[in-house]
């Protein structure tokens, strides 16, 4: 983790849960345009999201524990400069678009999404592109 991620960013990481880890790499990795690696630590099999220098997270198999799920906290992936083009993706990959790209304010734009698994996310974007 980057100093400035460390310093900076109130969330950090986040878990989240899937049924099939394959489908949600394909989900995750198209939808954001980014690298998502499988990796393994013992029994546990995951997926980590790309990071670099930002906020990062992972993929983890239900049987971790968690499961999921379409309540909880409201968490927005970056698809900054390209929130229409992640919708589309959205549809083709198996989830779903429960609100279409809206304005929030002074705050950008952001679309809810369902995704593979059926988790529940915001896109957002400071732009309407």
């Amino acid at each position: 983790m980057s100093d400035y991620n460390s310093e900076k960013n109130r969330f950090v990481w986040m878990d989240i849960p899937v049924d099939d880890l394959d489908r949600a790499c394909a989900f995750y990795a198209a939808v954001l345009g980014i690298e998502v690696h499988q990796e393994s630590f013992g029994e546990m099999k995951f997926a980590v999201l790309a990071h670099d220098d930002g906020n990062g997270g992972c993929l983890v198999h239900r049987d971790a524990g968690a499961k999921p799920t379409a309540g909880g906290p409201m968490v927005y992936l970056n698809a900054d400069g390209r929130i229409h083009q992640a919708c589309k993706l959205v549809e083709e990959l198996g989830g779903k678009i429960t609100t279409a790209v809206h304005a929030i304010g002074p705050h950008g734009f952001r679309a809810l999404i369902e995704d593979s698994e059926g988790n529940t996310f915001a896109l957002h974007s400071n732009t309407d592109v």
